[in-house]
């Protein structure tokens, strides 16, 4: 899931990560965004339910933690009591319900990882 924009071009990456992914999963994948994009996070989990799917595993595309993978993302999957840690401002989806009685695993973010390092060190070496 990623983080919308009123702008093309992240929920353009976020498509684009998630079709790479699609090819080689062995389940159902689906993409929902926290704000202003569309389909929002609970319309991505009514997806999947409908599809029969028994555990959801929420991959944040961000860096890092902050304020929305700790506190907004979980508030919107219903893993949290809305309270803690809340930056005083809404979000687009936040108040969108979803139908699922399973199981829902929220991963950590992608986070220091030699693979974006890689990723990185190519953009660098494409600008020399």
């Amino acid at each position: 899931m990623g983080h919308g924009s009123r702008l093309p071009y992240g929920e353009e990456v976020i498509n684009g990560i998630a079709d790479i992914y699609r090819q080689e999963a062995d389940h159902p994948v689906a993409v929902g965004f926290m704000n202003m994009s569309r389909p929002s996070i609970p319309e991505a989990i009514n997806e999947l339910a409908a599809m029969g799917v028994e555990k959801i595993i929420v991959t944040p595309v961000f860096l890092a933690h902050g304020v929305h993978t700790k506190h907004d993302i979980p508030h919107i999957l219903g893993l949290d009591n809305g309270a803690e840690g809340h930056h005083h401002h809404e979000h687009e989806h936040e108040h969108e319900e979803f139908e699922f009685d399973g199981e829902i695993v929220y991963t950590e973010p992608l986070g220091a990882d030699p693979r974006i390092a890689e990723i990185i060190r190519d953009r660098v070496k494409s600008a020399i």
